[in-house]
């Protein structure tokens, strides 16, 4: 059975054109199944899958080890919260994410993708596309420092930082297993031997 919280009548986003506003009406209206997620991706909506339970040791252990590093004033979550870029008519519910303290400290619907110091993303069968394909370039478009990718399928984590117009300047990949460098504003190092999956 689905419950249906209270879902706001106008929505929270005030920029972006008229056909994005709609879609996050759209998004915010809709009966979601348990377990699924709905985005806004390349102007369609697309529900899929929330992470496998296989997925959260893991999503623990990044939390636990980038905690100590985050920025001052940040905090880590992968509570499922609509991130919105109107700029970009785009509107992503991240595996985990590293925001602004304060960006929480509202009734809105979603949380502005300015706010974000981190956004991990670990890929299923599903989803795997709009990983790489369109989050990894709007992530670098809106400035989001750090976009940490693991790829599931190849078992390897992948690190994008030095945002631009383009994506990203800069990665790196490590096997999992190995240990990958998280750059700044985090700089340390992310152990993935517990993410192996035999």
């Amino acid at each position: 059975m689905t419950v249906m919280l209270e879902r706001p009548k106008t929505i929270d986003v005030s920029h972006g054109s008229a056909a994005f506003q709609e879609l996050c009406r759209t998004v915010l209206s809709m009966d979601v199944p348990d377990g699924y997620r709905a985005e806004i991706i390349g102007g369609k909506i697309v529900m899929s899958p929330w992470s496998k339970p296989y997925c959260t040791p893991i999503m623990l252990s990044i939390e636990a080890q980038l905690r100590p590093h985050a920025p001052e004033g940040h905090l880590i979550a992968s509570a499922p919260n609509l991130v919105a870029f109107p700029g970009q008519e785009r509107c992503y519910g991240p595996d985990l994410y590293v925001a602004a303290a304060s960006a929480f400290d509202t009734d809105a619907s979603f949380l502005d993708g300015e706010v974000l110091s981190l956004v991990g993303e670990l890929t299923s069968t599903s989803t795997r596309g709009a990983d790489w394909e369109d989050k990894l370039p709007v992530y670098g478009r809106a400035g989001v420092p750090v976009y940490l990718l693991l790829d599931m399928q190849e078992q390897h984590a992948i690190v994008f930082w030095e945002p631009s117009e383009d994506g990203y300047t800069k990665r790196r990949t490590a096997p999992f297993g190995d240990k990958l460098r998280i750059p700044k504003p985090f700089d340390c190092v992310l152990d993935t031997t517990d993410f192996i999956r035999p």
